[in-house]
């Protein structure tokens, strides 16, 4: 049996997921190669964003003597995966040729065919992969490759490949909750709306875009219902690609004070809105349910998100307020903070971001990963990872 090597230096702590026995595993220094393929094949991966959940996003690259000759990824729930959609690109070259892949290739049969086998029948020589699958019905390809006299190297990469596919994982970790992403956008000095309290947006045309992007791979999309009242929003997706499933619309919403003639409550029969009240105010329940909006009674976030999670919803979006997003933190409910800052400073009496969380002392408070940062036009998108993982 050929050994699986295994960079076990980039594994996080906490992350249970499968792994190698340790007879069939050595520590490997990845090559600037195997890097710069990696890197190609979660680049590809993304573009099944919205379109696989709850499958996780993987791509995959087929390298013959130091040259793509095919790619592929994941990009429809039920479809081929991205190995086999590589291979397929590649054909004949795919003999005696390396395949990197985002995800450990599964081993099972489920919609299509154990990913393994067809890595196997193609001749391959040698699998690369980022991060192991916590799936345990799935897991086991890197072991069926090896028996093949494939030989396989893991953990290139998985650190962003845990961070592409965090909800999977997440989830695969055995969670009694959804994968929480609180997004803000706000001001230079950390405002989200200025001294009016009108609303207003903040960001431009790209930021905008990119906030739908990640609507479209969520499941949920929730707000408090002090935005629902300031903003009326419809919380769909429009500037990205249409989602496989529509997120369901989520409102906290204690004493059931949903407008009956907003966007929400309007649309509630074909795109469904959940709203979480404390049971104080039955009649306005029941005027919202007989609307078409499921109102259900809860005594916390956190049983909240744990109906959400029964209803098959893996990640929430979070959008706001300053309110609901304060009390989530402070309740350790958010997993990634996506703050998108815009070139503006709105000053005194501007409503802050943060100004209901508790106060830390500048060398105390915890720091956050930085899991990605980019330019939007004239805005900044920066992703940071809040819950340890």
């Amino acid at each position: 049996m050929k050994a699986i090597a295994t960079d076990r230096s980039a594994s996080p702590s906490g992350f249970s997921g499968p792994r190698p026995a340790a007879s069939e595993a050595h520590v490997a220094a990845a090559s600037a190669d195997d890097v710069r393929f990696m890197r190609r094949a979660l680049e590809l991966a993304t573009r099944g964003a919205g379109r696989v959940s709850p499958n996780p996003q993987v791509g995959a690259v087929i390298v013959q003597q130091g040259q793509i000759v095919g790619e592929g990824w994941h990009a429809e729930y039920g479809q081929v995966h991205a190995e086999v959609a590589a291979l397929l690109a590649a054909g004949p070259r795919a003999r005696g040729a390396t395949a990197y892949v985002s995800l450990e290739p599964c081993n099972h049969t489920g919609k299509t065919g154990p990913c393994s086998e067809a890595l196997v029948a193609a001749g391959v020589s040698r699998v690369v992969f980022a991060a192991h699958d916590p799936n345990p019905t799935a897991a086991g390809g890197a072991a069926r490759l090896a028996s093949a006299g494939i030989a396989v190297s893991g953990g290139v990469l998985q650190r962003e490949a845990l961070d592409q596919n965090a909800p999977f994982f997440f989830a695969a970790r055995g969670a009694d909750r959804p994968y929480v992403t609180l997004k803000l956008a706000v001001s230079i000095d950390g405002a989200i709306v200025d001294v009016s309290r009108q609303p207003g947006w903040l960001t431009g045309d790209e930021a905008r875009a990119a906030v739908h992007a990640l609507r479209a791979d969520s499941d949920a999309i929730a707000v408090g219902i002090g935005t629902a009242l300031a903003d009326d929003p419809a919380l769909t997706v429009r500037h990205a690609v249409a989602p496989r499933r529509a997120p369901v619309r989520v409102v906290f919403d204690r004493r059931a004070r949903l407008p009956l003639d907003g966007q929400l409550v309007r649309s509630a029969r074909h795109l469904p809105v959940v709203d979480f009240t404390n049971g104080s105010c039955p009649e306005a329940e029941s005027a919202l349910r007989e609307a078409g909006v499921e109102t259900i009674v809860v005594a916390s976030a956190s049983e909240a998100l744990r109906q959400l999670s029964t209803r098959a919803v893996r990640h929430v979006l979070v959008e706001g307020g300053a309110a609901l997003g304060s009390s989530l933190l402070a309740a350790g409910l958010v997993d990634r903070l996506v703050i998108f800052q815009a070139p503006v400073i709105l000053g005194a009496g501007a409503l802050s971001a943060f100004a209901a969380l508790p106060a830390q002392r500048a060398g105390q408070a915890p720091r956050l990963r930085v899991v990605e940062r980019k330019a939007l036009g004239a805005d900044l998108m920066t992703v940071y990872a809040v819950s340890g993982d």
